[in-house]
């Protein structure tokens, strides 16, 4: 049995190589935020699937979207397709598993909503499925993998390639991906008027006494 400290050393070796080129992403981030951002705002959504640990990330931005990443703002619709284990678990019985997304990509989303789909492998018959469900319904397609080329990378509109053949080292770049997209989408939505509960002043504070403050009602 190779040894704790040697497990260790290759994950993070790998984990280091990767982490150089996964650096050239930036403007494609940049450029996926503001498009989400501009989507959620005007009353779109964003739908998401995986499989395994990537429904799990998938999931995971999700959460951030709908709740929040850092400071508070107004909840941001996202769907994790996964999740609704009810209507999957009857696509799958009534369709066959390589439905279970793609049905609800058509019964969910609208045209300019984004499809985003997470793969290690670029090949999971069911999320390519969902990426023609998606285009055909007209939804920008979007996927994370590992390295390209592969199948789902080339029927999405845009993928972010992580480079390594390491699916561990893969999955957690794709969960950095998912924490600078959400960065991005909020750095890039419009600015919000106070919301419920936050005081509003009014009048005009005048300085008396040497410095005692007494408001007055306009």
């Amino acid at each position: 049995m190779m040894p704790a400290a040697t497990l260790l050393d290759t994950h993070l070796e790998n984990l280091a190589a990767a982490l150089l080129p996964y650096r050239r992403h930036e403007p494609l981030l940049a450029r996926w935020g503001e498009a989400l951002a501009r989507r959620l705002v005007d009353g779109g959504r964003l739908l998401v699937a995986g499989n395994g640990g990537s429904a799990a990330e998938a999931q995971h931005l999700t959460a951030e979207l709908v709740g929040k990443l850092r400071d508070d703002r107004r909840p941001l619709s996202a769907i994790a397709l996964h999740a609704e284990t009810s209507a999957m678990t009857a696509i799958g019985n009534d369709y066959g598993y390589d439905e279970v997304f793609a049905r609800q990509v058509r019964a969910h989303g609208r045209a300019g909503d984004i499809l985003l789909l997470l793969s290690t492998s670029g090949t999971s018959t069911n999320l390519i499925t969902a990426a023609r469900a998606g285009r055909d319904t007209g939804l920008t397609c979007w996927a994370l993998t590992g390295p390209t080329p592969n199948p789902l990378a080339e029927l999405c509109h845009d993928v972010l390639a992580v480079d390594s053949s390491d699916s561990q080292v893969v999955q957690e770049l794709h969960l950095v991906t998912s924490h600078l997209l959400c960065e991005y989408a909020e750095r890039a939505l419009p600015a919000e008027p106070p919301g419920p509960g936050t005081p509003v002043r009014t009048g005009v504070e005048v300085l008396l006494d040497g410095g005692a403050g007494q408001q007055v009602q306009a």
